[in-house]
């Protein structure tokens, strides 16, 4: 990750529009306080370090740039001590500002959050600062008000394919298609965690593809949740039952997963699923009226309505520490009160 970490803006993917707008701030020597914030893995780092390197010189970086992290201690001590003095003091032979990069702001105590505007505002001449943060909330009004904001969203897979294709390029790894799909899939528009999957499924199994990708991060593979979900709908509870619960064991899989991917699959693509599951399988246990209307209706709203209500029940009981086993039933059983609400209808 740190290998291939962007050192320049012109190497930075994304956020073209944070970046053209951040280049004119520093050339026309306009730089405000900066905060940048959203999820990990989206370039709020690199974006502020590239920017530091434009401006300052290898030699002159150690005394322009402060750079505290979450793992520094930044209680109110350290904004009255150190992060005042260097804030304060200004360089003989440069002119331009001193730049404070706060990383992970977010974690900063109200207390010091509070130490801090008084500092920014007073040393805004010689000092510019940078908070970077994951949640915006966690930022004291006071804060945000002072600072130019940029919010930096999850990297889209457009974005993120030809970087990693490049890294993939480099480093010389064997990656199928569909463990490309799978990379960006998993990490969810963050470049980090993509990268660190890409290292780890490579390093153990030498090829990168969707199977050995779900393997290596633990996830249950698609194929797997079509079955979950083809025995919760065709077959009887307890044949259901044992089924998933041996593919559980088997797999090492976590209902939370399983559950979190069964939600995807109702939520957006259920229609593909039925009629993927349909084409794929002549003998499909259904009767072929209701394999039709389950192909080109998928579950009517009000159904998909309760349906989604119950596995919101299933995942707030999971995570109050209830036990797996039961809340597994609990979850097959709302999805034959599905299936026999669906046949009514029909």
């Amino acid at each position: 990750v740190e290998k291939y970490r962007p050192q320049a803006l012109s190497e930075l993917v994304s956020h073209r529009d944070i970046l053209s707008t951040v280049q004119r701030f520093i050339s026309e020597d306009r730089l405000p306080h900066l905060l940048l914030y959203g999820p990990p893995g989206t370039g709020k780092t690199s974006t502020i370090l590239a920017c530091a390197r434009q401006l300052y010189r290898d030699r002159e970086f150690g005394s322009m740039v402060l750079e505290l992290n979450a793992s520094d201690d930044r209680g109110i001590d350290i904004v009255r001590g150190p992060i005042l003095s260097f804030a304060s003091t200004r360089t003989i032979f440069k002119k331009g500002f001193k730049l404070v990069i706060l990383d992970e702001a977010d974690a900063m105590t109200q207390d010091a959050q509070n130490a801090l505007r008084r500092v920014i505002e007073k040393f805004t001449e010689n000092t510019r600062f940078c908070l970077i943060c994951n949640y915006l909330s966690k930022i004291i009004p006071a804060l945000q008000s002072r600072c130019t904001r940029f919010r930096f969203g999850p990297l889209t897979p457009e974005l993120m394919v030809p970087r990693l294709q490049h890294v993939i390029q480099e480093e010389g790894v064997d990656v199928s298609e569909d463990g490309m799909k799978a990379l960006v899939t998993l990490s969810s528009g963050d470049m980090r965690r993509a990268l660190n999957i890409l290292q780890s499924t490579s390093m153990a199994f030498g090829k990168v593809t969707e199977e050995n990708v779900y393997t290596c991060t633990g996830h249950p593979l698609k194929s797997d949740i079509a079955n979950i979900l083809d025995w919760m709908l065709n077959q009887d509870f307890s044949t259901a039952y044992r089924k998933i619960m041996e593919l559980k064991t088997l797999k090492g899989l976590a209902l939370q997963d399983i559950l979190t991917e069964i939600h995807l699959f109702v939520h957006r693509g259920g229609e593909r699923v039925w009629l993927q599951m349909i084409l794929e399988r002549p003998n499909f246990p259904l009767p072929l009226t209701e394999c039709f209307l389950l192909s080109t209706v998928d579950f009517p709203p009000s159904i998909r309505i309760q349906l989604l209500t119950k596995l919101a029940d299933i995942e707030y009981r999971l995570a109050a520490g209830t036990s797996e086993k039961i809340q597994l039933s609990s979850l097959i059983a709302a999805f034959q009160v599905t299936r026999d609400l669906v046949v009514a209808e029909a």
